[in-house]
C-alpha cells in the first residue's frame, strides 16, 4: 500500500489515508458519520458497481448534486475505474446541463432527486443525450433513475480482484476530471486535469494554508467547483481532516455549525 506522500492517483490517496487515519472521522454529513476506513470501503463498493454497469476506462461520468457525502464517494469511485469526473453546476437549467452532458459525452449521470424545490432529473426531459446510458439518484428517487443503495448493491457481483486490475491501469498521467468553464463570454469549455497534476497542486495549497490531521473543515464552496472539490474535500482527505459538507450558503446556519461542530477550517473567496 503506497503512503500518502507517494500516491499518484486520487483513489490511491484515499486508500493510503484509510490506512493512516483508519477510524478517524472523514465525513460528518446530516447524521451520517464515516471514518476513513468506511469511506474507502464505500469507494470500493461504488467502484465495483460502476464495473457492473460496464463503465470503461476514460468514459465521462457526470455528477449533478449539492455538497453531500455521496458526491465524494461517487467521484472517487469513478476515478478508481479510470473514468473522468464531469461536475455540473447545481444552478444550471436543464438546457445548460444538457449542453455539458453532450459536449463531454457523459455515459452516466449521478444526480440529486430534488434540491431547492427543483426536480433535477425532470429538468433534463426533452434533452437529446445520445451518449447517456444510465442515471443514478444519489438521494431521493426519480423515474428512470437507479437508487443509490440499489446501485451500491450491484458491486456485490464484481470481485475485488477485478477492481484491482482496473485500478492498476490508472496512473498519475490519467485524465481525472473535466471541469467546464462558466461560459461568460461564450459556450463553456471543458478543462482537462490529470490525477498527479491535481495531487501536486492540492499538496502545495494544503501546506500553504496549514491543513492538519483532525481539522474540522466546513465546506460550503460547491463541490462542482475546483474550490469545493480540489481545495475542499480532496485537500481535506489528503490532510486527514474531517469534511463537514454545507449545501447552501446560509450565514446563521453556518455560524451555528461553527460553534456546535467545532469547525477549525472555513476558507472563502476574498470580499
Amino acid at each position: 500500500m503506497p503512503n500518502l506522500e507517494s500516491t499518484l492517483t486520487i483513489p490511491q490517496l484515499l486508500a493510503a489515508a484509510a490506512v493512516r487515519y483508519d477510524q478517524a472521522p472523514a465525513i460528518e454529513d446530516d447524521g451520517t458519520r464515516l471514518s476513513y476506513h468506511q469511506l474507502d470501503r464505500l469507494r470500493c463498493q461504488a467502484a465495483r458497481a460502476l464495473l457492473a454497469l460496464e463503465v470503461g476506462h476514460g468514459e465521462r461520468v457526470a455528477i449533478w448534486a449539492p455538497n453531500i457525502h455521496e458526491w465524494i464517494i461517487a467521484a472517487i469511485a469513478l476515478q478508481s475505474v479510470g473514468a473522468v469526473l464531469v461536475p455540473l453546476n447545481t444552478r444550471m437549467k436543464g438546457a445548460e446541463a444538457g449542453y455539458i452532458l453532450r459536449e463531454s459525452g457523459a455515459s452516466l449521470l449521478f444526480v440529486i432527486g430534488e434540491f431547492l424545490g427543483s426536480d433535477y432529473p425532470a429538468l433534463l426531459a426533452g434533452e437529446h443525450l445520445p451518449a447517456l446510458r444510465r442515471r443514478v439518484c444519489l438521494r431521493g428517487t426519480a423515474e428512470g433513475c437507479l437508487e443509490w443503495e440499489a446501485f451500491l448493491a450491484l458491486g456485490e457481483a464484481v470481485a475485488p480482484a477485478q477492481l484491482a486490475r482496473r485500478e492498476a491501469q490508472v496512473d498519475g498521467d490519467s485524465l481525472c476530471d473535466l471541469l467546464f468553464t462558466s461560459g461568460t463570454t461564450g459556450k463553456p469549455k471543458g478543462v482537462m486535469s490529470a490525477h498527479g497534476q491535481n495531487l501536486r497542486i492540492v499538496r502545495d495549497w494544503s501546506a500553504m494554508v496549514g491543513l492538519r490531521p483532525g481539522d474540522r473543515y466546513l465546506i460550503v464552496n460547491p463541490f462542482f467547483h475546483s474550490f469545493g472539490y480540489k481545495a475542499g474535500w480532496l485537500a481535506a482527505l489528503m490532510g486527514g481532516c474531517c469534511i463537514l459538507p454545507q449545501q447552501v450558503f446560509d450565514v446563521p446556519a453556518m455560524l451555528e455549525r461553527i460553534a456546535q461542530e467545532k469547525v477549525s477550517v472555513l476558507p472563502g473567496p476574498p470580499t
